[in-house]
């Protein structure tokens, strides 16, 4: 696949890397040298110094053959442009552009980036994407990811093993055995900054990071068996008055109008307009670093805080102060990726990364086959997709057992004939089921090949 990507940020960068990794052609167009320069000495990619709008520029860049252009620029402006330009003079078939301005996206705009207009065919709005992840892991407690596949029927759930956790150093295999009611599948462990697809003989250990994917009703049980037994927040501390602060707090309470909100936003005219946005809500005008203003919002009494401002330095402080203060749990923002490992060592129990969001909604487009949605997981090291299984998929008409999928790839759950199934030896996908996989990042094209109507495989 040809593709050309407009910014080469944080996330431009990350894209072009997981593109590049898998053989696609990219190039990447950015105005500054010094990140052009970053690119070509990191990525095989082609990288062209320039305004991604120029005509001239994205012709450079292969646009009159380009499959996909995908705008991340700090600019919502520029992308839009770029995806119009790419449309009118090269009619690029799939335009992506990041857009962070909410002014754009309210419903009343709705037709603005119809093809009769600004011809937009997704639209990745970091801001949204980062307070819906939030708020994920806000209702499942005491896990630190979940990702939701088939309508929310089926969850993957991330959750870290302390020292007290019941199964430690039982085989997977004995999982089932003692829960047989339990429909869950232990899909990936991260441990010591590696990736592990378990086989059934495999234990977990103290420290681990464990993805367990589960149908919905299901996902409780087994935190208690992992020994997470948090309770779900009622009361909730947000720290920044944002464009991230403000969509949680609102989601929250029009779910739940008796959740009890506090609000703390450093800027007086930030916090009145946010005040006077959310009447439900208590807004603290101050610094959430100032104990006071923590003991004035009750951190001691809040069962969860979730800082999102701007600065990760505000963030991780924030809710490291809170937590030392009484506070049960704290989910934080985080955009530097190099702070992400470090949360949990400072106590800090979940983390939301813009960048993986980001990448996440953008891959879910780039992916062949019948693949339905995606979720990038561990910095990119592994990926959960959700896919519909075809006549010609060599997944379809036998038992699991008999398929010798390559290691690094797991069937996590099947939906069949309406219902959940968490697979096992005997298990036969069959054609139209969706299916759920874990796969780690150098698996990803033997899963678009599982997916596809190609019958050759092994």
């Amino acid at each position: 696949m040809k593709v050309i990507i407009c910014g080469a940020g944080q996330v431009g960068f990350n894209i072009a890397r997981h593109l590049a990794n898998e053989n696609n052609d990219v190039t990447v167009i950015d105005r500054s040298p010094e990140l052009i320069s970053k690119i070509r000495n990191s990525l095989d990619v082609h990288a062209i110094v320039g305004y991604a709008s120029h005509p001239d520029l994205l012709e450079q860049a292969g646009a009159r053959d380009a499959d996909m252009i995908i705008a991340v620029t700090l600019f919502d402006e520029v992308n839009m442009v770029a995806c119009q330009v790419a449309h009118s003079l090269f009619d690029v078939p799939t335009k992506i552009a990041r857009v962070r301005a909410q002014n754009y996206l309210q419903p009343t705009w709705r037709e603005l980036f119809s093809r009769e207009h600004l011809p937009i065919d997704v639209i990745i709005s970091p801001e949204i994407e980062v307070a819906r992840a939030a708020i994920r892991r806000l209702k499942v407690p005491g896990a630190f990811d979940m990702i939701p596949f088939v309508g929310d029927r089926v969850q993957v759930v991330g959750v870290r093993l302390d020292e007290d956790c019941p199964v430690l150093d039982t085989p997977l295999r004995q999982l089932t055995e003692l829960f047989p009611d339990l429909n869950i599948l232990v899909a990936g462990i991260l441990r010591a900054d590696k990736v592990i697809v378990p086989g059934g003989d495999d234990q977990l250990l103290a420290g681990d990071n464990i993805y367990f994917v589960a149908e919905k009703n299901h996902v409780r049980r087994a935190l208690n068996v992992f020994g997470h037994e948090e309770e779900e927040a009622r009361r909730i501390i947000i720290v920044g008055g944002g464009n991230v602060g403000l969509f949680i707090a609102e989601q929250l309470l029009a779910e739940n109008p008796k959740i009890q909100i506090k609000i703390i936003e450093l800027d007086q005219e930030r916090a009145t307009f946010v005040a006077e946005r959310l009447p439900k809500a208590v807004v603290l005008h101050g610094d959430a670093l100032d104990l006071e203003i923590q003991r004035e919002a009750n951190v001691a009494g809040t069962e969860t805080i979730i800082a999102v401002t701007n600065d990760d330095k505000v963030n991780i402080l924030a809710s490291t102060l809170a937590k030392q203060q009484g506070c049960s749990w704290a989910i934080t923002l985080i955009n530097n990726q190099e702070f992400g490992p470090l949360t949990a060592s400072v106590g800090i129990d979940a983390y939301v990364e813009p960048r993986q969001t980001t990448v996440s909604g953008i891959l879910q487009h780039m992916r062949k086959g019948r693949i339905r949605s995606l979720h990038s997981l561990a910095g990119g090291r592994a990926e959960v997709i959700e896919a519909v299984a075809l006549d010609t998929s060599p997944l379809v008409g036998k038992p699991l057992r008999d398929i010798r999928l390559p290691a690094g790839i797991v069937v996590g759950a099947i939906v069949q004939d309406d219902q959940v199934v968490v697979p096992r030896g005997g298990t036969v996908i069959r054609p139209g089921d969706t299916v759920v996989m874990f796969t780690r990042a150098d698996m990803i094209r033997k899963v678009e090949e599982l997916f596809s109507v190609k019958l050759e495989y092994f």
